[in-house]
């Protein structure tokens, strides 16, 4: 068995972020293997994703093509999976850790006496796979003892898209096996988690607000910087929960998992729940009067200050900065 084989997902046609940070994981998995990584991506016509796919670092791009693979079903993706896998033998088979993957990539697991790793965070020497538990309040390392193949889904946000390297992949295809009585559920639409207004996980910038801004009332304050840094405003459980701001802008563990280039985290003590959805951040800046704030454990810079002052203060600096 050799080989690193990443499970790329689309929706509308082009391949996700979080696909992207799959990719990242398995190239950084790969330097510590020296196993060669590829990529496969799946549905009855695959041409834009593979080619898509292949500007990066890959050994090649796969494209498991199928008519009854139009549209996803657990079924379908599991059958032409196995087939798959059968004839590649690979030692690792990484997945982005998505509603879809969560599905159906247990199943396929199971189908080769295997087990899924999900949600994996980091990777050691071994290779050992880290993943959180107890929302984020420890961490457990595992390790793949079985002959089969090792199924790992890696978190979003854990990995950095950015850090997939370039290159240029050959293509080639496979041709799975099905019949229409192998898919015994009707398709529908992909499931959303809500009806967002933004994905915050594609966010560069982001402001995310907490408890420190005791009011509602008070919220301009913190748009007004986010709007000066040209970043989406996010928040902490509380803010959503009293429905200051819309739940889809929560950021933890019951809300989105980002990893931007700036999170500037304004009023937001660093309760563990809040942190494991905004860590991976290139660089995060806490602002909070408390000096003991967990915040202030996970932040790159802090500012120890009463926001009202500080954050009006940033705002005019930002604007002064851009004339």
């Amino acid at each position: 068995m050799s080989g690193i084989w990443v499970v790329l997902e689309e929706r509308e046609g082009r391949i996700g972020r979080i696909s992207w940070e799959a990719v990242a994981a398995g190239q950084r998995l790969a330097s510590q293997t020296g196993m060669p990584v590829s990529a496969v991506v799946i549905g009855a016509s695959t041409e834009a994703q593979a080619v898509e796919a292949s500007a990066k670092a890959l050994a090649k791009v796969v494209r498991v093509e199928h008519r009854l693979l139009a549209q996803y079903t657990a079924d379908g993706f599991t059958l032409a999976l196995h087939q798959f896998i059968e004839q590649e033998r690979p030692a690792h088979v990484v997945f982005p850790h998505t509603y879809q993957v969560r599905d159906y990539a247990p199943a396929l697991a199971a189908r080769l006496g295997e087990v899924l790793i999900g949600d994996v965070i980091g990777f050691g020497d071994g290779p050992e796979f880290t993943r959180q538990l107890m929302q984020g309040r420890l961490a457990g390392n595992y390790r793949h003892l079985g002959d089969g193949p090792c199924f790992v889904s890696v978190q979003a946000g854990a990995f950095r898209a950015d850090a997939v390297e370039a290159g240029k992949a050959e293509i080639t295809t496979f041709a799975p096996t099905l019949e229409p009585a192998q898919i015994r559920t009707k398709p529908s639409e992909p499931f959303r988690g809500s009806a967002q207004t933004v994905d915050l996980g594609s966010a560069q910038l982001i402001v995310s607000v907490g408890r420190g801004i005791k009011d509602a009332e008070n919220l301009p304050i913190v748009r007004a910087l986010a709007t000066a840094l040209g970043a989406e405003i996010a928040a902490s459980r509380p803010i959503c929960d009293n429905g200051w701001l819309p739940m889809e802008r929560q950021v933890g563990s019951s809300g989105q998992t980002v990893s931007p280039k700036l999170y500037l985290a304004v009023g937001i003590s660093g309760a563990i729940q809040h942190v494991v959805g905004m860590k991976g951040s290139q660089c995060i800046v806490a602002i909070n009067k408390d000096p003991e704030a967990p915040i202030f454990e996970v932040a790159d810079y802090g500012i120890v200050g009463d926001l009202f002052e500080v954050v009006p203060a940033l705002t005019e600096a930002v604007k002064a900065a851009k004339q």
